[in-house]
């Protein structure tokens, strides 16, 4: 393209927007070039660990944690537009082999944690960090929402327990991460629950009412004669997402909690081996892609 025919472009431009295009010429004379770090914002970013402790290990933990919620916010940012737009489906396909990637990238990442902190330390310096616990990462519980109904997040114990026409409301009484902090035996709920629920959960019923009828999973049973490729891709993502990480997850847990058979508590005071192992969860996105005895053996075939 030309000199010209960009100057003509611009003016198009901003004429069809009903300005002056000379204005923002001259606004551009005044401009700073743009630099690498103003862009991605790295001392911002480089400034955001604050560590509880004199432990060094402790600025691991937390840049890991951060590492693991931008990651988190990739994967929302692909289901956004999944569940806002109508994609044609090899677009789709493509979308859902991102997200595939990017829980590859959340799965390969827990090394750090498993081997990139000092056992010794790690283990004095968690006991500043209750009741905080990874199970208040809100982002977590957005991207399951965006990927299934919420029906599909609740145990079968949780299931018995609704009733016969639940509401959004009834359905995240039961929603299997709730487990993790209320005994449904007394009705107690741990501090980490209640301050979660305080500060969020509005907020997920909200968007599961948004939702009805456009997650992931409802807009794929949506399409006519969907191809191997995308049936392919969600049965990948769902079984990376809901068994492989969370496996992952509960092995550095116990590396660090069990390792010499202490058998520690969770900073949020979950029962973590049992909250943590998928087939306790039971959570699916996409189950009608599943044979009921695949569903019946979810996760049945990972070592702990």
């Amino acid at each position: 393209m030309t000199r010209e025919e960009i100057l003509a472009k611009i003016d198009e431009k901003y004429e069809n927007l009903g300005e002056n295009p000379d204005t923002y010429l001259k606004g551009l004379l005044q401009a700073k070039p743009i630099n690498y770090w103003d862009y991605i914002q790295v001392d911002t970013l480089l400034s955001l660990q604050k560590p509880r402790t004199d432990f060094e290990d402790e600025e691991i933990f937390i840049m890991y944690h951060q590492v693991t919620e931008l990651v988190l916010k990739l994967m929302i940012h692909e289901l956004k537009q999944i569940t806002s737009k109508d994609l044609a489906e090899e677009i789709l396909a493509d979308k859902v082999n991102r997200l595939n990637r990017y829980t590859e990238m959340l799965m390969t990442s827990f090394d750090v944690m498993r081997y990139g902190m000092d056992y010794d330390d790690y283990n004095t310096f968690r006991s500043t960090l209750a009741p905080a616990s990874g199970f208040q990462s809100a982002q977590f519980r957005f991207l399951e929402i965006y990927c299934t109904p919420v029906e599909n997040l609740i145990n079968s114990k949780g299931k018995e327990r609704l009733p016969e026409i639940p509401t959004v409301e009834d359905l995240f009484d039961q929603v299997y991460w709730k487990d993790a902090g209320h005994n449904r035996k007394t009705g107690k709920k741990s501090l980490t629950l209640k301050a979660f629920e305080d500060k969020y959960l509005n907020d997920f019923i909200e968007l599961a009412e948004a939702m009805k009828g456009n997650t992931l999973a409802e807009k794929f049973l949506k399409i006519d004669n969907p191809s191997d490729a995308l049936i392919n891709g969600l049965r990948d993502m769902d079984y990376l997402y809901n068994v492989k990480w969370p496996m992952i997850h509960l092995n550095t847990a116990q590396h660090y909690l069990n390792k010499k058979g202490e058998e520690k508590a969770a900073t949020g005071g979950s029962n973590w081996q049992k909250y943590l192992h998928p087939k306790y969860q039971q959570r699916k996105f996409f189950p009608f892609l599943w044979t009921e005895k695949e569903i019946l053996n979810w996760a049945e075939s990972e070592k702990f």
